[in-house]
C-alpha cells in the first residue's frame, strides 16, 4: 500500500512539474496594443448592448494541414488572442468579460509551441484584461447563468455577418456564401448561421440579434494606434510596389514583380497578403480583380499593381499602373495625367463634415475644367475621360482590418478616424484598357493626409523609378541544375 502510494505522489509529481514548465513556455501573443485598447473597446460594446444583453462572439475555428492560423478580424479587435475555437462573452448586467478556451493540447504543443488555453488563466487575463477564463464546457451553463433562471432572459448580440479570418472582406465572403447556397450539392449554412441555430436549438428563451453593426460602427472609425498599424501597412505596401517599378522589363513575368513585393512584404515584418495581388499587364489589367499573374509583360503595354500586405491584422489599398518598357507613350501619358489630376482633384476636397457626394461633385467641376484644351490619341479616350467624370466610384470603401473594411463612409458626413481608398479610373473598352491609380485617404481633426503619397504617381516619378535596377535583375529566376561560374 505505502509503494502504491509512494507511485501515485510521485506520478503527481513528475505530472505537476510537467504541467508547471509547459506553463513557464515562452507564449505568443500581440504586442501591438495595449490592454486598456482591448479593454476600451469592450466598454463599448457594453455601453451599446446595455444593462440587459450579453454579447457572445465566436472566435474562428482551427485550420487543417500546415496552414497558418489566423484569428477573426471581430474577436482579435476585442482580446488580442489567437487560440482556435474561443468564446468571448460580454455580460452587460455586470459589465464582466470572460474568454472560453479549449484545454491544453500536449501533443501539439511539442510540434507547434506553446498554445494559450484554459489552464493560463491567469497569464490571459494579465494580457488581455478579461475578468475570467474559463474552458468551453462552461459556456453553456454559464450562458443558462445570466438570466435563464431568473427571468427575464437578456438579449444575445452575436455577429451575423461573416467573420474575416484572412486575406478576404465581407463583400467576398458575402458572395461566396451566395455561390454555396446557389450549389444543390452542397448549400451548407454558414459558420455564423450555424451557430444561430445552435444557440436558439439550445435556449430558445433568448432573443438573438446581430452584434455586426455595432462593431462595424466602432471599426470604421481607427484609433492612433490603428492608424499607426495601417500606416506601416502602407508604407510596406508602397515599399513592395516601388520593388516591383524598378524590377519591370519586357520580358518579365507578372508573377516575379508579386515575387518581389512579397520579399519586401516579408522582409518588413508582414504576415502574409492584405489580399491576393492584382497583377495584370496589357489586357489582363481590364479584368478588375485579375489574380493568375502568369502572363509575361510585353513592350508597348502598361502593367497594373494593386496590393498590400497583412501587418498585424491590418492592411493598406495601393494601385499603381506604369509602362513595362519604362516610358509612357503619348496617348498613355494624357490618360495617366488625366487620373492622377482626378486622384488630385478628389484629396483637395476631403475633411471632416463634408460626405463623399460632396467631394466627388466638387472634384468633377475641377476635372471639367481639366479637359478645356487637353487633346487625347483618339476618340475613344476622350470619350473615357468624359465618363470618367460622371462616375462615382472614384470615392471607394473603408481600409482597415480587411481591404474592403466594414462600415460606412458614404453619404455621412466624414470623421476625423476614417480610412478609406481614393480610386480613380477609366475604362476603354474598345482597346481593353483600363488606368486606374488608388491612394489611402486618412480624414484628420484639419483635413486629409494621403497615407500612400510616398509611392511614385507623378508621370516622371514612375519613369525614374522604372530605370532602378530591381531585384528580379539582382536575383534573376534560375533553371536547375546549376552551373558554377
Amino acid at each position: 500500500m505505502k509503494n502504491s502510494t509512494a507511485i501515485y505522489l510521485l506520478l503527481l509529481m513528475l505530472v505537476t512539474i510537467a504541467t508547471t514548465s509547459l506553463a513557464q513556455e515562452k507564449h505568443h501573443y500581440q504586442t501591438d496594443f495595449e490592454v486598456n485598447d482591448f479593454a476600451e473597446r469592450r466598454g463599448k460594446i457594453f455601453d451599446a448592448i446595455g444593462s440587459n444583453a450579453i454579447a457572445l462572439i465566436q472566435g474562428s475555428n482551427g485550420v487543417t494541414g500546415f496552414r497558418i492560423y489566423r484569428q477573426s478580424n471581430s474577436f482579435y479587435y476585442l482580446c488580442g488572442l489567437e487560440t482556435a475555437n474561443s468564446y468571448l462573452l460580454l455580460n452587460g448586467k455586470n459589465r464582466r468579460s470572460t474568454l472560453y478556451l479549449p484545454h491544453r493540447d500536449a501533443g501539439r504543443e511539442r510540434s507547434q509551441g506553446k498554445i494559450l488555453s484554459a489552464e493560463d488563466g491567469e497569464l490571459i487575463k494579465q494580457l488581455t484584461g478579461v475578468d475570467r477564463v474559463r474552458g468551453l464546457e462552461f459556456l453553456s451553463s454559464d450562458l443558462v447563468g445570466s438570466g435563464l433562471i431568473k427571468p427575464p432572459a437578456p438579449i444575445i448580440y452575436t455577429p451575423l455577418s461573416p467573420a474575416e479570418t484572412g486575406n478576404d472582406s465581407r463583400d467576398e465572403l458575402l458572395h461566396g456564401q451566395a455561390r454555396v447556397a446557389s450549389d444543390p450539392w452542397d448549400g451548407q449554412a454558414s459558420r455564423e448561421a450555424h451557430f444561430q441555430q445552435l444557440l436558439k436549438q439550445r435556449f430558445p428563451q433568448f432573443e438573438i440579434k446581430d452584434l455586426s453593426p455595432i462593431l462595424d460602427a466602432m471599426r470604421t472609425i481607427k484609433s492612433k494606434k490603428e492608424i499607426q498599424m495601417i500606416r506601416k501597412a502602407t508604407e510596406i505596401s508602397g515599399l513592395g510596389i516601388i520593388e516591383a517599378m524598378r524590377s519591370t522589363k519586357p520580358g518579365v513575368y507578372e508573377y516575379q514583380l508579386d515575387a518581389a513585393a512579397k520579399y519586401i512584404f516579408h522582409l518588413n515584418g508582414a504576415q502574409g497578403d492584405g489580399y491576393s495581388s492584382i497583377i495584370g499587364g496589357g489586357t489582363n489589367a481590364f479584368m478588375g480583380h485579375y489574380f493568375h499573374k502568369t502572363d509575361v509583360l510585353n513592350d508597348g503595354d502598361l502593367v497594373l499593381m494593386d496590393y498590400a500586405p497583412d501587418y498585424g491584422y491590418y492592411t493598406s489599398d495601393v494601385t499603381r499602373i506604369w509602362p513595362v518598357n519604362g516610358k509612357f507613350n503619348d496617348g498613355q501619358r494624357a490618360l495617366y495625367n488625366y487620373i492622377v489630376a482626378y486622384r488630385d482633384a478628389l484629396f483637395r476636397y476631403i475633411k471632416p463634415g463634408v460626405t463623399s457626394d460632396d467631394v466627388l461633385n466638387q472634384a468633377a467641376k475641377d476635372m471639367k475644367k481639366y479637359l478645356e484644351g487637353k487633346t487625347f490619341a483618339n476618340a475613344a479616350h476622350l470619350k473615357a475621360v468624359q465618363k470618367g467624370i460622371e462616375f462615382r466610384g472614384h470615392f471607394q470603401h473603408p481600409v482597415g482590418m480587411a481591404v474592403h473594411d466594414v462600415g460606412r463612409v458614404h453619404r455621412i458626413p466624414l470623421q476625423p478616424g476614417m480610412v478609406f481608398a481614393i480610386d480613380p479610373m477609366i475604362w476603354i473598352p474598345e482597346e481593353r484598357l483600363y488606368i486606374r491609380i488608388e491612394d489611402l485617404a486618412l480624414v484628420t481633426k484639419d483635413g486629409v493626409e494621403n497615407l500612400s503619397e510616398f509611392v511614385p504617381s507623378k508621370l516622371e516619378d514612375v519613369e525614374r523609378t522604372i530605370k532602378e535596377k530591381g531585384l528580379v535583375q539582382f536575383r534573376p529566376a534560375t533553371s536547375l541544375p546549376l552551373k558554377n561560374k
